[in-house]
């Protein structure tokens, strides 16, 4: 009998700690890593400038706040465009984004728009490869049944005649 159980991580991790804490904590690993990719690029592309270390975590810090809240506005707004290119529009937005956030923070330049391009391919590709890096806490685990207890926001479900009950 294979049994699941999951559990409410809103009060606290089974691994130790308050739940936000460990949020705040994967944020700012999170950033980090947005951060050493947009010193990666800087380093490895000629037209992408980087003061020094602050200039790069508060561009991170911008592209994280652009991306969140006008990326998903914008590929909604040219939807016809991004489906017609096959998706390849997606890169200009992101180049786009990546020339708002130089626009913003003094310390950090993009000159050119295929610097911008090929800038925010190599910026997303780090970033992933950094962030896979970091194994998140999933939402259920496997365990064994337990007598259920009073105070306990756990639901046990067990797997009966292919059906979960």
């Amino acid at each position: 009998m294979r049994h699941i159980r999951i559990t409410n991580f809103y009060r606290q991790s089974p691994y130790g700690g308050n739940f936000g804490n460990q949020m705040m904590g994967r944020l700012l690993i999170k950033w980090l890593c947005l951060t050493g990719a947009v010193l990666f690029a800087a380093y490895v592309l000629d037209g992408i400038y980087v003061k020094d270390f602050f200039s790069a975590f508060f561009a991170a810090a911008v592209l994280g706040i652009l991306n969140m809240f006008f990326r998903p506005l914008l590929l909604i707004m040219t939807l016809p465009i991004n489906v017609m290119s096959l998706g390849l529009f997606t890169f200009i937005i992101n180049a786009f984004m990546l020339k708002m956030a130089s626009g913003l923070i003094s310390g950090f330049t993009v000159t050119g728009f295929w610097t911008a391009i090929f800038g925010s391919l190599l910026i997303s590709i780090a970033n992933w490869m950094l962030t896979a890096l970091i194994q998140e806490n999933r939402m259920y685990e496997h365990a064994q049944p337990q007598p259920p207890d009073q105070n306990d926001d756990t639901i046990d479900l067990n797997k009966k005649h292919d059906k979960w009950e």
